[in-house]
C-alpha cells in the first residue's frame, strides 16, 4: 500500500451493526455521527458484531455538557478472564462536538422527540455511531409507510 494511503473505512471482518426497527417506528429528521467510549472487550465483541441496538436510545445533558447512550446490550467477550470483562448493558458516553450535544439537547426537550441510535460501523478502525432525532411513528403513519413500500416493490416486479 502506497504511503499516506488510509485503508477503507469497512473491512470484511467488522460488520455494521444496524437498528432497523428505529426507522420503522420513528420518523428521523436529523442524524449525527459520533465516537464511543469503550473498554478494549467491548471493541473486541462489536468487531464480531455481537451487539444490539433495539432498546437503546441516548440522552443529552446540558450539565455537565454530554451525551450518554444507554440500554444497548453489547455482549461479553467470551475468549476475555472474568477480570477484564464488561458489564453488557452499562451506561456509555458518547463523544461529540459541543454545539451538536448542545444542539440535540435543545432538540429533545422538545416534546414527542427522542434521540434514538440508528448504526454502529467502523470508520479508519473506530467503531462510531450514528445517532438521528426521531419523532415517533402513529400506527397509520407505520400502515402507510408499508403500503407505499409494497406499492413501489409491485412496480418494480412488473419492469
Amino acid at each position: 500500500m502506497a504511503k499516506g494511503k488510509r485503508q477503507s473505512s469497512q473491512r470484511d471482518g467488522e460488520p455494521a451493526i444496524r437498528n432497523r426497527r428505529a426507522r420503522h417506528d420513528y420518523l428521523i429528521t436529523d442524524t449525527i455521527e459520533c465516537g464511543m467510549q469503550l473498554t478494549g472487550t467491548e471493541v473486541k465483541s462489536l468487531r464480531n458484531g455481537q451487539a444490539s441496538l433495539q432498546e437503546g436510545f441516548v440522552r443529552a445533558e446540558l450539565d455537565p455538557l454530554q451525551l450518554t447512550l444507554y440500554g444497548v446490550h453489547i455482549a461479553e467477550y467470551t475468549n476475555a478472564s472474568s477480570a477484564f470483562q464488561h458489564n453488557p448493558t452499562r451506561p456509555r458516553r458518547l463523544l461529540a462536538h459541543k454545539r451538536e450535544i448542545r444542539k440535540l439537547a435543545q432538540a429533545a426537550s422538545a416534546k414527542g422527540i427522542a434521540i434514538i441510535p440508528l448504526e454502529i460501523r467502523w470508520v479508519h478502525g473506530r467503531a462510531k455511531l450514528v445517532i438521528g432525532l426521531g419523532t415517533g411513528k402513529r400506527h397509520y403513519d407505520k400502515r402507510q409507510a408499508l403500503k407505499a413500500k409494497a406499492h413501489r416493490r409491485d412496480i418494480e416486479q412488473q419492469h
